[in-house]
């Protein structure tokens, strides 16, 4: 058993955004050629307390390197004003030989790079049609480690990315990330919004990485070919959605939990207001959708095959580089003959 702590991945995958940008590409498009299997997610919630909760997301990946693995990722927002970050995580991977378990990787700062860096390419790709004067500013909503990750991504997949506006209802993290921000990215120009929907309109792409647990904020204020990025999912009126070009990771997986999509499925009944997923238009299966009259709003649940995948380079790389701790005994006995 390998096990890799969190300074572990960190330093491998800053060594290349690139591959990590390549290793999420291929999941989505081992998904679209159905060569995973990712089953629902399962949410762990608590008596008495509707706002924390941990998720196991299970998954495999096949193709030149297959893995199978789980991810045990835990959210209690209430971190956030404690000065700590919102979710930790841990995914576990097994053998596709024998099904031991075979490392134990810190899972929070993958899940959080495969985060965004599906997000980069979905901004990317969802704009390409747009030229390049929809690439040059991205306003952040939420102003915490998954948009800085968002931000991060995007300098590598839009380099003609320039302005970046930032919004929080917390004033002082605003203050703090812009500090954060231009010390990481000197040539970027960094304004702040004062309210969502100066947010909104300030560029054609838009991330929402909130905590928000219901929806409570509208599209009206885009301008017409706004790209926005809903990774947090329960930020959007299902009205909203319903009027917007929408593209997802996986309609089983984001039609769910009441996320806004589900809540919108809920309100009309059917599906049909998902114009396409991910992984097929990166597999060249479908046509990237973008109105350049409305919105286009992609909202990625999260599929466990990203994390799976990403968890399984980061080994990989960690083994050729003779980094980690290696438990030679973990599931045997003190005599070697096996549990």
């Amino acid at each position: 058993m390998l096990i890799l702590r969190r300074s572990d991945v960190t330093s491998i995958l800053d060594r290349s955004h690139e591959d990590v940008i390549r290793t999420v590409r291929d999941a989505y498009v081992a998904h679209a050629r159905k060569q995973t299997s990712v089953p629902q997610s399962v949410f762990l919630r608590f008596p008495d307390d509707a706002r924390n909760r941990i998720i196991a997301l299970p998954a495999y990946v096949g193709g030149e390197r297959p893995v199978a693995g789980v991810k045990w990722i835990a959210s209690f927002p209430g971190n956030v004003a404690r000065g700590a970050e919102r979710a930790s995580a841990a995914i576990l991977l097994n053998s596709m030989t024998d099904g031991q378990p075979v490392a134990l990787v810190e899972g929070s700062v993958i899940s959080a790079r495969r985060t965004a860096a599906g997000a980069a390419l979905a901004a990317a790709t969802l704009t390409e049609a747009a030229g390049s004067a929809a690439r040059t500013g991205v306003s952040l909503i939420g102003c915490g480690v998954i948009n800085h990750e968002v931000l991060s991504f995007l300098r590598v997949q839009l380099p003609e990315l320039n302005r970046v506006t930032l919004f929080d209802l917390d004033a002082e993290r605003t203050r703090a990330f812009g500090a954060t921000v231009r010390a990481t990215w000197p040539g970027l120009t960094v304004e702040t919004a004062d309210s969502i929907d100066a947010a909104f309109a300030a560029h054609r792409i838009v991330s929402l990485a909130t905590t928000a647990s219901t929806p409570h904020i509208t599209t009206d204020a885009c301008r017409p070919g706004t790209v926005v990025l809903h990774l947090s999912l329960r930020d959007l009126t299902p009205a909203s959605l319903l009027t917007a070009t929408n593209v997802v990771d996986d309609a089983d997986h984001v039609c769910r939990a009441s996320t806004s999509l589900d809540l919108a499925e809920q309100m009309v009944g059917d599906r049909q207001f998902i114009a396409a997923e991910i992984g097929d238009v990166l597999a060249g299966a479908a046509t990237a959708p973008h109105d350049p009259d409305g919105v286009t709003v992609f909202s990625p649940f999260g599929l466990g095959a990203l994390d799976a995948a990403l968890a399984a380079h980061v080994v990989d790389t960690a083994e050729a580089l003779g980094m980690g701790i290696e438990l030679r005994d973990f599931t045997t006995d003190r005599s070697g003959t096996g549990a």
